[in-house]
């Protein structure tokens, strides 16, 4: 019972401590001299594939197509 306690009480001290500091990974965000490179326009499409309808070929061809190959 007395450990529970102490836990709980610990729980809830801890989550009135004041947050660590983030550990900065870059320069900082609100430095304009710090060198960044130049964005390039990529257009959402590129690399795209066309997805359209095309008619229906010849089953006799398709199945020559995916057909083994003979060997003589």
């Amino acid at each position: 019972m007395k450990i529970s306690v102490l836990a709980a009480a610990a729980l809830a001290l801890g989550g009135c401590a004041a947050a660590l500091p983030a550990d900065p990974i870059g320069p900082d965000p609100a430095d304009s001299a710090v060198p960044v490179a130049t964005p390039r326009y990529v257009p959402v499409t590129s690399g795209a594939t066309d997805y359209r309808p095309v008619e229906p070929r010849s089953w006799r061809d398709m199945n020559d197509r995916v057909a083994p190959r003979r060997t003589p």
